[in-house]
């Protein structure tokens, strides 16, 4: 007998208390092993309209909903007896007429109310009723998107005002292709199932039914906290883990689409088809590495042995390792010290134009990232991702002051990060044998030269070998460079993710109006964001200005008491600022409240019971259910300090590229609730933000 589990089982499972999930699981295993057993206490639904919905004894109050057939039992839904017992009488199990896919259905008889609003005609106005959206589809167009059939008359009376609510009772692929529809975009329709396929491997119905093995895959499983992304995939998404690349590729998407999702499906898939083989899943900073680490075993609890032959690091960290293997041990030096250095060099030189600001980054972006060795080398630079035009007379200089500290560097036995990730590539080049098959990289839009180019040599322009995962606009480390002109051309191979999952609708709409329709990389290469879709609806974000910061304080307090007492705990609520230097204000207004806060470090980790507080650039990786965006002050977001830095105002426009990615960054954490605050003036960003 095929034994599955449903997504809404593990969505309703995480909602009980503790003890009541470890009986549930019990429970779980004991159907696994026999679920003719007498003593499981099965009980049939007599009033559900689907009879082969049974309920199953897991406490004196708690009931598990199966769906029990020939040759299959489904894990559907578990709850307190009445509500288990309603959902069960709401809802069958059906494969599509039309997709063929397996689908659970909320009955249509059974929902009290789809219209929400209810237009009045005022004495001498008449109200104009909104217009349909979709009278003009025939039912053969709507049912191969997935609509069940019972829902075809909603759907076609569906306006702008009742879509959201109407999306709530229908499938994900049907409420997905409506709302793509509605925004003007064609949803891709999937090749119908044959007649005797299995309905529960239907695409469509991978994404919210998963087919457990035997009851060691079950028992993994259920050891750690239920989460979609680790059992189901989209269907786009698997179609991009799974597929073969002639050469590097990549995966693009607005925050929230499940890139990162996406990245560990790929890692798991590239073991997996191919036996022995190694896989580097890798990011840019070591935080982001241990979320990955912690999600890949979440993924792979049933699949230990393919975890093993999976190794997950930072750039930085997997570079040190191989660096010591293949080339031999390097001590490298921090960035406080090369800044020391530069203004030592500086200052022996007599430089009275170029500001420590400056030289530092020319240091970072142009000369060590292109690990250039020579005058002519510095003199004939592009400076790709530097607008600042430079004279001859004036590199001059600065290469007299670059070459005292490479001269340093040299004498003291250190070596940059740039310089590491250089010689390794070289290594790999010259022919030492890379010790990964595949690399698989997260973040990328934040990999910058040196790591591309090791990459690069890494992948050997072998098929399949490198995949990207990442946001152009989520660029916030890194100068924008050519991908192409280090050996990985994506043309062709690059791809993007359209669902949103993570932010409500409203919050996603606002957020993108920081970044506009589209971003393109160096290369040409065009992300378009126009189709995308969030999958749920919420409030609108709320942005609130003030005459101070006590008044800022007051009114974030408030908000967090209303996240409260609307049942949103502490630790789901996240408060985010520019700098360090506006933490404090933060911190007053969680105090204000009468709440604990955290403010977090690079690991990233919240704690129970806490508001957590971070700066925007550890945004990364992170989401709540409410967030706040405290301190958006002029001369705070774009920061004055960058701002005064810039040597050319050809400059400006990575600044505030930059600091709009930061701000896109914190909003987008939000899954339910946003709050923009500032004090007046106020950025000139929430103009752009504001309805």
């Amino acid at each position: 007998m095929q034994f599955c589990i449903a997504d809404t089982f593990t969505d309703s499972l995480a909602r009980l208390t503790g003890d009541e999930q470890k009986a549930v699981k019990t429970t779980a295993f004991d159907l696994q092993l026999n679920p003719a057993n007498p003593g499981m206490k099965l009980h049939k639904l007599d009033k559900a309209r689907d009879k082969n919905f049974w309920s199953v004894r897991v406490s004196a109050d708690i009931r598990l909903i199966v769906h029990r057939a020939e040759s299959s039992l489904l894990l559907c839904y578990v709850d307190h007896h009445d509500k288990a017992y309603a959902w069960a009488e709401r809802r069958k199990l059906q494969t599509h007429p039309k997709t063929g896919a397996a689908q659970l259905v909320e009955i249509r008889e059974t929902v009290q109310e789809i219209v929400v609003p209810t237009y009045v005609e005022a004495p001498g106005k008449k109200v104009k009723t909104p217009p349909t959206l979709f009278d003009r589809y025939s039912d053969d167009d709507l049912l191969s998107y997935g609509v069940p059939a019972e829902w075809l008359d909603d759907v076609r009376t569906a306006t702008e005002e009742t879509l959201f609510v109407l999306a709530d009772h229908l499938p994900a692929e049907a409420a997905e292709a409506l709302l793509e529809l509605a925004t003007g975009g064609k949803p891709r329709v999937p090749q119908p199932a044959a007649a005797t396929a299995d309905p529960f491997a239907h695409p469509d119905a991978q994404r919210r039914f998963r087919v457990m093995a035997d009851v060691e895959e079950l028992a993994r499983a259920l050891e750690f906290p239920w989460e979609k992304w680790t059992v189901f995939l989209h269907p786009e998404q698997r179609q991009l883990v799974e597929r073969d690349y002639a050469g590097p590729a990549r995966v693009s998407g607005s925050a929230g689409t499940g890139k990162t999702i996406v990245a560990l499906h790929r890692a798991a898939h590239l073991a997996r088809a191919n036996p022995g083989a190694r896989v580097l899943l890798t990011t840019f900073s070591d935080p982001l590495a241990r979320a990955l680490q912690t999600r890949l075993n979440q993924l792979l609890v049933s699949e230990p042995r393919l975890a093993e032959r999976i190794d997950v690091y930072s750039l930085t960290a997997i570079a040190q390792r191989l660096h010591k293997m293949q080339v031999g041990p390097v001590s490298l030096a921090n960035r406080d010290a090369i800044r020391e250095m530069l203004k030592v060099a500086s200052r022996a030189e007599g430089n009275h134009r170029f500001s420590d600001h400056f030289l530092l980054t020319e240091w970072e972006q142009v000369v060590d990232a292109w690990q250039l060795g020579s005058w002519d080398a510095y003199r004939d630079v592009a400076r790709l991702g530097r607008k600042t035009r430079l004279p001859e007379a004036q590199r001059q200089v600065l290469w007299s002051i670059f070459e005292q500290v490479r001269g340093q560097l040299n004498a003291e036995g250190l070596m940059t990060e740039a310089a590491m990730f250089t010689q390794l590539g070289e290594a790999f080049a010259n022919g030492k044998s890379a010790p990964f098959d595949f690399a698989v990289v997260d973040e990328a839009q934040d990999v910058g030269i040196p790591q591309m180019r090791f990459l690069a040599a890494l992948g050997g322009g072998r098929p399949n070998a490198l995949f990207f995962a990442g946001d152009l606009g989520q660029r916030i480390f890194q100068q924008p460079f050519s991908w192409k002109s280090l050996g990985v051309d994506i043309r062709g191979r690059s791809r993007n993710l359209r669902v949103n999952y993570r932010t409500s609708h409203q919050i996603r709409m606002q957020a993108d109006r920081l970044l506009g329709p589209s971003v393109s990389d160096v290369d040409g290469n065009s992300e378009d964001r126009t189709d995308t879709i969030s999958v749920f609806n919420g409030p609108p974000p709320t942005i609130r200005l003030h005459k101070s910061e006590n008044e800022e304080t007051e009114t974030v307090a408030a908000w967090l008491c209303e996240q409260t007492e609307a049942g949103v705990k502490p630790h789901e609520i996240g408060i985010f600022v520019r700098s360090a230097a506006q933490l404090e204000r933060a911190q007053a207004a969680v105090e204000r409240a009468e709440m604990a806060s955290k403010v977090l470090d690079e690991s990233g980790d919240g704690e129970v019971g806490f508001v957590s507080i971070s700066t925007m650039h550890l945004a990364k990786g992170l989401e709540f259910r409410a967030v706040a965006v405290m301190a958006c002050d002029d001369e705070v977001i774009p920061l004055q300090q960058r701002i005064e830095a810039v040597g050319d105002d050809a400059d400006l426009q990575e600044v505030y590229d930059t600091e709009r990615h930061l701000l896109y960054v914190a909003c987008t954490r939000a899954r339910d609730h946003l709050l923009v605050t500032a004090v007046e003036p106020a950025s000139e960003f929430l103009d752009d933000l504001n309805v």
